[in-house]
């Protein structure tokens, strides 16, 4: 039986490598997703490709498709050197670059390409001599792999294709001019594949394909649904003072296995997990000073039900996938009206139903006419009543903190003794 999200066209259909095919009929990859079916038979035919789709539907498996079936099929440039990669693959994000990376695992089973992974906050030696050794395929976030390019670790002559994932977000963190300085030290982009997706493709994206990549096919799935019909949507107006009661109450009342709330500073993280750590709930909490080796056991204990419940900042809103979550809560509506849609498209994925509830306090309420404007269509407004405030509640938990060093007076400093 075919899942409602799927399309008629089976991936044996398309005309892959073998060994691909094989891997993905293994891991249990049948029929194509619409934007897995509108961009593989062009990247096959070594077309470049702009596509935009809905998180959640399957880009990251289109282009891993792409780049393995394009090195298997072309030969490495001539006098490529050991620690020149074919292909390489930019995320905004530490967590996705992650995730990307393992589902190129998967996709490399019987190809065994060489893949590296690197990343901003963690190993940077052992990332950078796995790098000089050679890769295949460099998965990473600008600003590492930048810094081991300027270094000598690689080198880019070699390249023969490009991802740029997450396009928009690139943009929203600054990374453009880090992007550009990678594409212009790459073969010109019509003697490689190059492959841009993005949830959104607007003007500055656009912009952008044309300047570094060879006429690009533009593909777009579903475009003006920004959200997915799978994901039940419902808004909540209490006062600041209900927001603890409420949250309590819900998650309570659904009794989700698998949930993430999103909050828009760390202060207010922080006291959400202190809430729901002490009535009932194995929370985590992921802020954007959590150091790297600790986020990504924090999202491993969430996929394996270690814990059932996320506490997050926006770090988390872009590009991850968290197997079965069923519900998320938006503690505060986002300031940005872009981060409301990754937020929710944190559930519903794959086709899979999802709940995305959202509270509009005092503080924050006026966010909601943007967000309703971009998405296009209004929010369910639910009733805040007393059977679903919780009345017990007890007191939180505090997050212990290593207690700050002294300043020493000058007295106590070092003196500089020799010549500067």
């Amino acid at each position: 039986m075919k899942s409602a999200h799927l399309t008629n066209t089976r991936f044996s259909d398309l005309g892959m490598e073998d060994l691909l095919f094989k891997s993905l009929d293994e891991a249990g990859f049948k029929y194509c997703t619409p934007i897995q079916e509108k961009s593989i038979p062009l990247l096959l035919e070594g077309q470049d490709v702009a596509g935009q789709a809905q998180t959640g539907t399957g880009k990251t498996l289109a282009f891993l498709i792409g780049i393995f079936n394009d090195l298997l099929t072309l030969d490495p440039i001539e006098g490529r050197r050991l620690n020149e990669p074919r292909s390489i693959i930019l995320a905004p994000t530490r967590e996705l670059a992650v995730q990307i990376h393992k589902e190129a695992e998967m996709l490399n089973k019987y190809t065994k390409f060489r893949l590296g992974l690197v990343f901003g906050g963690t190993g940077y030696q052992s990332q950078k001599d796995y790098l000089e050794k050679g890769v295949d395929v460099l998965i990473g976030t600008t600003g590492r792999i930048i810094d081991y390019f300027k270094q000598g670790a690689f080198g880019l002559d070699a390249i023969d294709s490009v991802v740029l994932d997450e396009a928009d977000r690139m943009f929203d963190l600054g990374f453009i001019k880090d992007i550009r300085y990678l594409f212009r030290r790459m073969p010109k982009g019509d003697d490689r594949l190059n492959m841009l997706f993005s949830a959104t493709l607007s003007h500055r994206v656009m912009e952008l394909a044309y300047d570094h990549m060879n006429s690009p096919t533009q593909v777009s799935i579903e475009p003006e649904k920004v959200t997915v019909e799978s994901i039940t949507e419902q808004l909540f107006y209490p006062s600041n003072e209900e927001k603890i009661p409420l949250l309590l109450g819900l998650m309570t009342r659904d009794n989700p296995e698998r949930s993430i709330v999103f909050t828009n500073t760390k202060r207010n993280a922080e006291k959400v997990w202190g809430y729901l750590s002490t009535n009932g709930f194995e929370a985590g909490i992921l802020t954007g000073d959590i150091p790297q080796p600790k986020r990504l056991r924090l999202l491993d204990e969430l996929a394996n039900s270690k814990i059932d419940v996320l506490i997050a900042t926006d770090v988390a809103a872009r590009g991850l996938h968290i197997p079965a979550v069923s519900h998320v809560y938006n503690y505060d509506l986002p300031d940005d009206k872009e981060d409301y849609v990754h937020r929710i498209g944190r559930t519903g994925r794959a086709g899979a139903k999802g709940e995305a509830l959202s509270f509009a306090c005092e503080d924050n309420a006026f966010n909601l006419p943007p967000i309703e404007d971009f998405i296009g269509h209004s929010l369910t407004v639910m009733q805040v009543t007393e059977d679903l405030l919780t009345k017990d509640i007890n007191p939180p938990k505090f997050i212990q903190r290593r207690p700050k060093s002294p300043r020493k007076s000058s007295h106590q400093r070092k003196k500089y003794t020799g010549n500067r």
